[in-house]
């Protein structure tokens, strides 16, 4: 033991004597941390206290706008798991978030709010208007089913858990808004009017559609814009799957083999069993919305309300039948 002690004191020495500068720190380091466990006096009556740390000065109006800033991403970072708990929040409010405050947050998942509320929007005959920004959120989403009752057969909304990510909100939507007729007329043109979405069933089968409204028109049962006010209308839904999908056995409606290739014996005889399983379609199905609108801002041109919409699910490319997609949820839009 003693041996390995001189050679650490040896050893030392030798260190201290080719690096002195490395020495001295190490002396002041040892210092410091020694004066750390010696405990702290308290000053005398006659000296001066201690100077107090400044708090930091900040501009009212960039305090003002930091808080707003900051209160925003907070309450968006509270609801991350659930889009419902991001918002709603209004234009302006989004519009005041940067890119790293909303991303991952669900918030892009949902309608604004209308700012506000009070008033009518009295449209003119003769002038053309437009509706912008419509955007459609979904919160529920059932399956039409029907059931065998004492009573007979009776469709009844099968609630569904929804598998697809937070990309399923339909945004950015114009289109034109006419009065014919002591009515108002809106023509979808334009906008994210599409998004694939698939639901599953309690009993755990799952159900692919394309929540949709394009070429949406609608007629309202007014000729102004007013809490109350009513658009119904019907639109198209074009398949989920486009004609480049294979499937797993690699048929296609447009590429890919004409039938399973482990069954070529059935291009010479019968195949009307798999007939819609080979001859891949294209379906447009037809669904239908009605548009409530429950708050106005006529000053800002904003509206928004509730929306209830049917339409068939996918039919994987004419092979099977399709079910129907029952959804409720908010909306929102401008009117210029």
């Amino acid at each position: 033991a003693s041996s390995h002690r001189d050679r650490a004191v040896s050893h030392r020495k030798q260190s201290q004597q080719q690096h002195p500068a490395a020495a001295v720190m190490a002396h002041a380091l040892c210092s410091v941390l020694a004066a750390a466990y010696v405990p702290a006096m308290k000053p005398l009556n006659a000296r001066v206290a201690p100077m107090q740390h400044a708090s930091p000065v900040m501009m009212a109006s960039d305090a003002t706008k930091v808080g707003a800033a900051t209160l925003a991403a907070a309450l968006v970072l509270s609801g991350a798991a659930q889009s419902a708990l991001a918002g709603p929040f209004t234009r302006s409010d989004i519009a005041s978030l940067t890119y790293d405050q909303i991303k991952g947050t669900g918030l892009a998942n949902t309608c604004p709010k209308v700012e506000g509320s009070g008033g009518t929007i009295t449209l003119s005959g003769g002038k053309n208007y437009k509706i912008d920004e419509l955007c459609l959120e979904p919160t529920s989403f059932a399956i039409l089913e029907e059931k065998l009752t004492k009573s007979g057969l009776v469709t009844e909304a099968v609630p569904t858990k929804v598998t697809t990510r937070q990309t399923y909100v339909l945004t950015g939507i114009e289109g034109d808004l006419t009065q014919e007729g002591g009515k108002l007329k809106f023509t979808e043109k334009d906008g994210i009017d599409y998004a694939p979405t698939t639901v599953q069933l309690p009993g755990g089968e799952r159900v692919p559609f394309l929540f949709t409204v394009k070429s949406l028109v609608a007629t309202s049962d007014s000729s102004n814009i007013a809490e109350g006010t009513k658009f119904t209308g019907k639109f198209m839904v074009p398949s989920y799957r486009t004609g480049l999908f294979l499937d797993p056995k690699g048929r296609g409606m447009v590429t890919g083999y004409d039938q399973a290739v482990a069954l070529p014996a059935l291009q010479a005889g019968d195949d009307s069993s798999l007939f819609k399983e080979n001859n891949k379609k294209f379906d447009v199905g037809t669904g239908s919305l009605e548009l409530k609108v429950t708050t106005v801002n006529a000053e800002l041109g904003e509206i928004g309300g509730v929306f209830v919409q049917k339409q068939p699910s996918d039919t994987d490319l004419g092979s099977k039948q399709p079910k129907e997609v029952l959804l409720k949820g908010e909306w929102f839009a401008t009117v210029q």
